[in-house]
């Protein structure tokens, strides 16, 4: 089978036990349900993008999605056009077709790499948009009772970065997705600062879903957020570290803030990173680096090539435990690790 250095973002990983391809929701429960019954420990792999698989590899049955689909049921009005995702169609690819559609409602959420079922999983979001905002259910696996569930979105207990399925990993094997996105040429309301400097227009305006999905891709371009195999900003996992919510009286001054409803308020990991003494393309100047933060963005951590996963996580540690040291904030990654800890 080939190294899941093969099927992640950041092109490191090393071999597992079994590998199985697998091309639809059948076939991936059979895979699944086959694998728990022996006993094996299994690893699903979608895109690959939010993963650190440790060196050695993984010792179990990697099942990986290598078939999608898209399903369109209009709902019962005008207003909402319901559109039923498999798990392994590529993300891009869906928002792509929305914005070609006139279905709005993730035109933000573009260039953003992987499958659409890992989207709930993490509660995908970027640019002011979050797929919580408009998936209406979620049918799984369930590995447990061993049969089909259908969870709607409430049910799905979506927060910043997380959902119930994040929270309980093995469970759940996410078999498709449905959106309801509204119909139309203007996206919805621009909710992110930057993306509405970059489309010329204020928050909570309005812009041709092109230009949305235009404007979102060059900003992401800038911080090498959309994959190119030849360039080495982009092997990573995208952001490393979830941006922290603290204690107002912990925020650093200087800091970006934003209050939370819970009385909490959420900074920025890039800006404590980055204020801790890791400045964009850390780790560039040691001699034979292959790992380094992004010369384009400081929560991006980065394969110069031919790195192993033991030299990214050394370079985790040190930016975590150096912002711990400078501002008392524990920086947590957003990627999974696989066969690993940080």
């Amino acid at each position: 089978m080939p190294d899941l250095a093969e099927l992640t973002t950041l092109r490191l990983g090393g071999p597992a036990t079994r590998y199985v391809p697998v091309a639809d929701a059948d076939q991936l429960v059979a895979a699944v349900t086959e694998a728990d019954a022996a006993g094996e420990p299994v690893l699903l792999v979608g895109g690959g993008s939010n993963l650190v698989v440790a060196d050695e590899g993984f010792a179990g049955t990697v099942v990986h999605l290598t078939g999608g689909g898209v399903d369109v049921v209009a709902g019962a009005n005008d207003d909402r056009v319901a559109v039923t995702v498999a798990a392994g169609e590529p993300w891009d690819g869906f928002v792509a077709r929305a914005v070609t559609e006139g279905w709005t409602g993730i035109e933000a959420l573009s260039g953003i790499p992987g499958t659409t079922g890992a989207t709930p999983v993490q509660n995908v979001g970027a640019y002011g948009q979050e797929v919580a905002q408009t998936i209406s259910s979620v049918r799984v696996w369930d590995r447990v009772l061993r049969g089909m569930r259908t969870f709607t979105g409430e049910e799905c207990l979506f927060s910043y970065r997380h959902s119930r399925f994040k929270a309980d990993p093995r469970r759940h094997l996410v078999l498709d997705v449905t959106f309801e996105l509204t119909p139309g040429t203007l996206s919805a309301p621009v909710a992110y600062a930057e993306l509405a400097r970059a489309l010329g227009v204020e928050v909570g305006e309005r812009a041709p879903l092109a230009d949305v999905r235009d404007a979102v891709l060059g900003l992401r371009r800038g911080k090498g957020m959309v994959l190119d195999a030849d360039d080495h900003d982009t092997w990573s996992a995208g952001s490393f570290f979830t941006n922290p919510f603290v204690d107002a009286a912990s925020v650093p001054e200087g800091a970006p803030s934003y209050p939370q409803a819970d009385g909490r308020v959420k900074t920025s990991a890039a800006w404590l990173i980055e204020h801790a003494g890791f400045g964009k393309g850390f780790g560039l100047d040691r001699p034979g680096a292959r790992v380094s933060l992004s010369t384009k963005h400081t929560l991006a951590l980065t394969n110069r090539g031919g790195a192993s996963a033991g030299e990214l996580l050394a370079l985790a540690r040190e930016v975590r435990d150096g912002v711990r040291a400078r501002f008392g904030i524990e920086l947590v990654n957003e990627p999974v690790l696989v066969g690993c800890t940080l």
